[in-house]
């Protein structure tokens, strides 16, 4: 050691580590986007874009009210607009350069603008304005100019308005004739959504799920396909993705039992059972959620009354979100006709593992505790949403945690370390009622010494997340020593 004379101090890592704090039900959803709306459509295809506001979300996706077209956009409404939660990430699969039509010589009339102000033909197609040509005549070989002869721009109603300027070449036109490739939702199928592995190596549809953590530092906590997750294959996947986002953390999923195919609440579980969706990480819902005169699946409802439960918790998702405000007028089918559910009709649904929803007491209200595992699988971790939920908060709290401690001299002092910080975590978590209970160990029959050599460390935790109380009785009983009064 080198000679030094004096006085001098140095540090050692705190021996708590400050937990790491999780989005615990960070909702991902897949599907499709008017993307012909935005600057660059190809911006925001196949790539995870986080939102945590509804101008941000049409700004970089677009929005149309045509949800059976492009699905992303009932979510963006119900999350942003409804339940007034944030953030969430969308995965747009719908790529202009595949998913497209061309259209050639498209005549549209040119009629006065409304303030009188020039001439304008409004076209209510989806097209890609990059690709737009336009022509005075159907036999012209010359395009016209754009901002010569004419702009060509999207009004706040998504209609694409072609006004022809006074000094170009349409000022005594009557018609236009318009060529142009539009988006073309109807392309997109499960395949897009499922996605895959690129030759390239890059990632598309539900294969991204493993980016998120990577690109946005927020793990997933819900994974949804509002208008594809009734799909069994799509739903398959999605459950797949689930159990172990990049090999590490769980999450779950909410996926919609098909009410074009269901139409009645008695053939729910049978759909459910043969179709497969039936895992300890799915949320099952049906039937479809009425706001008004719009139609909603109830995934993307169920979605957002979970960020409103965790919200109120500190983002601890140990509440139930069962028997919660829902933002609807009714029930329905996809088609729009009405569903009605009595309470045992309710009842029977969330005992076959069903979510859904019921106006009893206090207006409409989501309902249902249980997984798409029940009742096949009564172990309560696996059975009981919430408990479901707090076990994959756990496994990201602690992943995250104690990363940083991977790699560090395995010692006394280290193995202290992580059973006490995790210690003070859980008892914080006990004391605030989010656990009934909780400890953590680090015991020798759980490390043998063949792991140990391998630089293998297992601490084993004990946790006790409360489930719902979803039967509250009371046993009444006449009590006739109360006759003794008469004689007071």
């Amino acid at each position: 050691m080198a000679y030094f004379h004096g006085a001098r101090a140095s540090e050692v890592p705190t021996s708590i580590v400050t937990p790491v704090n999780t989005t615990a039900g960070l909702p991902v959803v897949f599907g499709t986007a008017p993307v012909h709306l935005t600057d660059d459509p190809a911006a925001h295809v196949n790539k995870p874009v986080i939102c945590y506001s509804w101008d941000e979300a049409v700004k970089a996706l677009g929005y149309s009210g045509d949800w059976d077209k492009y699905t992303l956009c009932e979510a963006m409404y119900s999350e942003f607009k409804l339940y007034a939660v944030a953030p969430i990430v969308f995965v747009n699969v719908l790529d202009p350069e595949k998913h497209k039509k061309s259209v050639t010589n498209d005549e549209h009339a040119l009629a006065a603008k409304t303030d009188g102000n020039g001439k304008e033909a409004v076209v209510g197609k989806p097209v890609l304005l990059s690709t737009l040509t336009v022509k005075a005549t159907a036999e012209s070989e010359a395009a016209l100019t754009e901002g010569t002869d004419y702009t060509a721009a999207y009004d706040d109603d998504g209609r694409l308005i072609v006004t022809a300027l006074a000094t170009g070449a349409l000022k005594s036109a009557t018609s236009v004739y318009l060529t142009y490739d539009e988006v073309d939702p109807s392309a997109v199928t499960a395949n897009d959504v499922i996605g895959g592995a690129s030759v390239d190596g890059s990632s598309k549809g539900l294969e991204l799920i493993d980016a998120i953590y990577t690109m946005l530092s927020l793990v997933p906590g819900m994974i949804l396909a509002p208008g594809f997750s009734e799909n069994p294959t799509v739903a398959a996947v999605m459950k797949a993705k689930a159990q172990k986002i990049s090999g590490l953390f769980p999450c779950i999923t909410i996926a919609d039992i098909d009410t074009r195919e269901v139409t009645n609440y008695q053939q729910a579980n049978e759909w459910k059972n043969k179709n497969s969706y039936t895992a300890n990480n799915q949320v099952v819902c049906w039937p479809c959620v009425r706001q008004g005169d719009m139609i909603f699946h109830m995934s993307t409802h169920i979605m957002g009354i979970i960020g409103v439960v965790d919200a109120a918790n500190a983002d601890v998702p140990y509440q139930s979100p069962s028997n919660q405000g829902m933002q609807a007028t009714g029930l329905c089918l996809a088609d729009g006709k009405e569903v009605t559910l009595s309470l045992p009709q309710a009842n029977l649904l969330n005992s076959q593992g069903i979510m859904t929803g019921l106006n009893f007491n206090g207006g409409w209200k989501s309902w249902g505790n249980y997984t798409g595992a029940y009742p096949s699988n009564t172990d309560v971790k696996d059975s009981f949403i919430c408990v479901r939920r707090m076990f994959n908060w756990q496994y990201q709290t602690f992943i995250l945690t104690y990363w940083q401690k991977v790699d560090q001299p395995l010692t006394p002092r280290l193995i202290r370390t992580i059973v006490d910080s995790e210690t003070i975590r859980l008892n914080g978590l006990v004391a605030r009622g989010y656990l009934l209970g909780a400890r953590v160990e680090f015991r020798e029959r759980d490390n043998p010494t063949t792991d140990l050599l391998q630089g293998i460390i297992r601490f084993h935790s004990y946790i006790t997340p409360p489930v719902p109380a979803q039967e509250i009785d009371d046993i009444f009983e006449y009590d006739v020593s109360n006759f003794s009064t008469l004689f007071e």
